[in-house]
């Protein structure tokens, strides 16, 4: 202080916002309820408690691993890094995503700071947010955190996930500084419900005295009355008032001031600001609790409050690994517990042909069974190296259609892509009849037989009557009328087939014999 008053300089402290919010109740204002909430203490919200433990608890029970991206296919990246497992020493994989998320639900920041030894990356260790500053290197512009106000960390070696972070901050907001009124309000509810509870009285009021009472006579008066009245047993019990002393009551009902219905809205405020489905709190009013309302509120729980929390911390926690390599965590071991919907989807996956068997008995930690690495297609269920079967019978009907159309069977087959097929000589059923082709001597089928035809035509004879004529008719001498019709001598023909090497027809000759 003298030197305050001897010095114009002004006294500098090493103090800080965060030094100074880590005071708690001896330095927080308190909200408009008369409640001082601060980011621990906000825990003891029965709310917020549930809320901080469903979205922790939810993400950091996930299976998660890491991958290799190689020519656009995910493949295990093998060997596991070891930190992965044991992040550090006596701190569990979910023990630690547990603090993560925590620090980032409460404070808006998490901080994890990165050990390195000869080998690598030895120990992650997730820092109290409360005591981290964060600044830039005025030169770099990179971030430099500070811990405990001795610690110089280098932004190489810290992983900072933020929650919601206004344009141009490097630290994230923090929902419970943002909305400590919702949140006072909610806390002296519970207060007060304690407090009425406890003290055990329906409602509080004054006593009147029609006289004067000295200040040792009005603290016996009131004493006295709360003594007999004062906690949960001594509730409900007559008292006696003399000296012309009356009771009056300045309290409302809490039927009156909707009490239950204020706190019914608080848990809701809280889960709204969480964004947690009210069903998981345990909220059962109207509509809440029907079966399809709380099937959508679990997809949206994943969808739009684990994701954006999976999406950072998988962000965050890459950078530890190569570049093509990344960390990710499997959100369907959210579906663990309800073997219905598991299997239901894994019945879809092998029947569109993205499962195997084995794929799933690995997701089920059960042994590979032999063949049990062919995917199989929706169509008919088949082995996936048969699924074009289909457009084979397809394109050997066109096929078909051509070469009894008259087109060439090497060109038909060559045009549609099919392999050539040798033909084993039997005619098609419409050029011959099964039942007449000789297996042994098929070429038969083709020799058309002949025979001799003789077709006798009779003489055609020409009667002609003279008409009856008074003059004496001349005498016509008509020849005798003989047609002749000369038929060409009928020949057999000889047809002979001609086949190549594989047996298919070639040629087919006809000669006429002589």
């Amino acid at each position: 202080m003298l030197s305050r008053l001897f010095n114009g300089d002004t006294e500098k402290r090493a103090i800080s916002y965060q030094t100074l919010f880590a005071l708690g109740d001896g330095f927080a204002v308190s909200t408009n309820a008369g409640t001082v909430i601060t980011q621990q203490d906000s825990l003891k919200i029965e709310a917020v408690y549930s809320c901080v433990r469903i979205i922790a608890d939810s993400i950091s029970t996930l299976p998660v691993d890491t991958f290799l991206r190689y020519n656009g296919t995910r493949q295990p990246l093998r060997p596991r890094p070891q930190w992965l497992d044991t992040p550090e020493s006596g701190v569990s994989r979910i023990e630690h995503f547990q603090q993560v998320l925590v620090s980032l639900m409460l404070n808006g920041n998490s901080f994890t700071r990165i050990l390195r030894d000869d080998q690598g990356i030895a120990a992650l260790i997730v820092l109290n947010p409360e005591k981290v500053q964060c600044s830039r290197d005025q030169i770099t512009r990179r971030p430099i955190y500070v811990y405990d106000n001795r610690d110089v960390i280098q932004a190489a070696d810290m992983i900072h996930i933020t929650e919601m972070r206004l344009p141009g901050d490097m630290r994230g907001r923090s929902r419970i500084d943002l909305i400590k009124e919702n949140l006072g309000l909610a806390r002296a509810l519970e207060e007060f419900a304690a407090r009425f509870f406890g003290q055990g009285s329906s409602a509080s009021g004054i006593i009147e005295f029609p006289g004067n009472l000295s200040r040792e006579q009005a603290k016996d008066l009131v004493d006295g009355f709360e003594e007999g009245h004062r906690g949960l047993r001594r509730s409900h019990r007559p008292g006696i008032l003399f000296g012309g002393a009356r009771f009056t009551k300045t309290t409302v009902d809490n039927d009156s001031a909707q009490f239950l219905e204020s706190r019914k809205f608080a848990v809701e405020e809280i889960a709204r600001i969480f964004r947690v489905p009210p069903s998981m709190l345990g909220v059962t009013t109207p509509g809440a609790m029907s079966y399809a309302s709380v099937e959508m509120n679990s997809i949206h729980f994943v969808q739009h409050t684990l994701r954006p929390y999976l999406e950072k911390i998988e962000e965050g926690y890459s950078r530890l690994l190569d570049g093509r390599a990344f960390m990710k965590f499997n959100v369907d071991g959210l579906l663990r517990g309800d073997q219905a919907s598991r299997y239901t989807a894994f019945s879809t996956g092998i029947q569109s042909g993205f499962l195997s068997i084995n794929d799933i008995h690995r997701l089920e930690d059960m042994p590979p069974v032999e063949g049990g690495d062919a995917y199989r297609v929706p169509l008919a269920n088949v082995d996936i190296n048969a699924a074009n079967l289909a457009e084979i019978d397809r394109k050997s009907i066109i096929a078909q259609r051509l070469i009894l159309s008259g087109f060439d069977p090497e060109a038909v087959l060559a045009s549609l892509g099919l392999p050539a097929v040798a033909h084993t000589g039997v005619p098609s059923s419409s050029l011959q009849p099964l039942a007449s082709v000789n297996p042994i001597n098929p070429q038969a089928a083709y020799d058309v037989k002949s025979q001799d035809m003789n077709i006798t035509m009779p003489e055609m004879v020409l009667n002609y009557t003279p008409p009856p004529v008074n003059i004496p008719a001349p005498i016509i001498n008509v020849p005798e009328t003989v047609v002749r019709i000369n038929i060409p001598e009928q020949r057999p023909t000889i047809r002979t087939v001609e086949r190549d090497s594989n047996g298919r027809i070639v040629n087919i000759i006809e000669k006429v014999e002589e």
